[in-house]
């Protein structure tokens, strides 16, 4: 039986900071909630987590990062179409490359042994939650919009005042979204690496 809701933030390098919330589902409790950084951490945390079976991930897609030339593109790069026939489209520097596939392994084979992993895309779920902000993503105003909007409108009643990493705050989004896949609620968009992208 499911016990648990394991939302997790993945960074698109060791470089920014990932974020990890663990929930259970019948009292509505975080019981952990913590930063990672590299991907040994990120394989340290399912190596010790004892409930695997127990439990409903959803764990977020990265944005690519990989600089290119010029910033105009690198700015750009987050709006590029999804193309049907992308091999028309030349792919220089990974150009058409919205996503990173960092993790994409590890969560695929703990899929296969068993576990219940859903992948999602940050910005996408918050509009679906009305958790979208009109100040500059990631942004200090952002945070705390995001973490007073969880703490009031979604019941976190145990998150503290002063400011939280936004990391760990989009990690607790994935927990929400775990617990309407559970209820059925969710669909899945596209699919990624072997692993469906869901959303509301």
């Amino acid at each position: 039986m499911i016990q648990f809701a394991v939302g997790m933030s993945l960074g698109p390098s060791s470089s920014v900071e990932s974020g990890v919330a663990v929930r259970e589902i019948a009292t509505g409790k975080l019981i952990y909630v913590d930063k990672l950084f590299s991907m040994n951490d990120v394989q340290f945390f399912f190596d010790n987590y004892s409930s695997l079976k127990d439990s409903v991930f959803c764990i977020s897609i990265p944005w690519d990062n990989t600089m290119m030339e010029g910033k105009w593109r690198v700015l750009s790069k987050p709006y590029q179409l999804i193309h049907s026939r992308e091999e028309e489209f030349p792919n220089k520097d990974n150009w058409m490359q919205r996503f990173s596939p960092r993790g994409s392994e590890l969560f695929l084979k703990l899929k296969n042994s068993g576990a219940d992993i859903s992948r999602f895309e940050v910005y996408l779920t918050r509009q679906k939650f009305n958790l979208y902000s009109n100040f500059k993503e990631r942004s200090s105003a952002d945070c705390k919009f995001l973490q007073s909007a969880l703490k009031y409108e979604y019941g976190f009643d145990s998150l503290p005042s002063n400011m939280m990493p936004v990391a760990q705050l989009e990690a607790i989004v994935g927990c929400l979204l775990c617990e309407e896949k559970l209820k059925g609620n969710t669909k899945t968009i596209f699919e990624f690496k072997g692993l469906d992208v869901i959303n509301l």
